[in-house]
């Protein structure tokens, strides 16, 4: 099926309050330009050398979403136009975004990646290292970040229990931590292409789809 196909076809599987995010990362231009003409607005990159590029030659009505590991020293480059990062995953990255986004004049939406799969090499805060930040002194006085909620991935199994297990346990994350942020906090972020289905049952409101849309990746 074409890529437009592919969307129609996703869309139809979720609910209305559930936004796609179209993986784009290691795909070209054009093939990004296909899914835009198909409706599809909000894009995820991985790479900062790679989301520039593409914001540069793309239309500007895209939001872009920045969802693979961020380094400090890249977060000035896409501080201007970035419309939400993911994947915050310490008290370094945040208070980063902070700074550059009052910079630009900005506040900058964001999610807090937490840690729930099995895998040690996946990214996020251990759930009770990110409450304690949560509750000091230097989050308080951070001013120009919003926090829009929380993401996460689940382990790279095939057990479908294992999944549920991770994506319920994120959710109960989410939940218990909505009651700090007020309601601007409305972004649970799971699922991907061979699990969103099960991540929209657990409670996702946001999915990040990338090779169900656009095929394998080019790398």
């Amino acid at each position: 099926m074409s890529v437009q196909e592919n969307i129609s076809a996703i869309r139809a599987t979720l609910p209305p309050h559930v936004t796609l995010v179209a993986v784009s990362k290691f795909h070209a231009a054009e093939s990004i330009r296909q899914a835009y003409d198909a409706g599809q607005r909000v894009f995820g990159e991985s790479r900062v050398q790679e989301l520039l590029a593409k914001y540069a030659a793309l239309p500007t009505d895209i939001e872009w979403h920045m969802i693979g590991h961020l380094q400090t020293n890249k977060v000035r480059a896409i501080a201007p136009f970035v419309a939400l990062v993911q994947s915050v995953d310490s008290a370094r990255l945040v208070e980063c975004i902070d700074r550059e986004a009052a910079r630009c004049g900005r506040v900058i939406d964001c999610l807090l990646e937490i840690h729930v799969a099995q895998e040690q090499t996946k990214s996020g805060w251990a759930y009770d290292e990110l409450c304690d930040y949560l509750h000091s002194e230097a989050f308080a006085a951070l001013k120009n970040v919003r926090i829009r909620g929380v993401m996460g991935m689940a382990t790279n199994t095939d057990d479908r229990s294992q999944i549920r297990a991770d994506f319920e346990r994120l959710a109960h994350y989410y939940h218990t931590l909505a009651p700090m942020f007020g309601e601007w906090f409305d972004t649970l972020s799971m699922g991907m292409s061979d699990d969103y289905p099960l991540a929209v049952e657990c409670g996702s409101t946001m999915v990040r789809v990338g090779s169900s849309i656009f095929g394998a990746r080019e790398y």
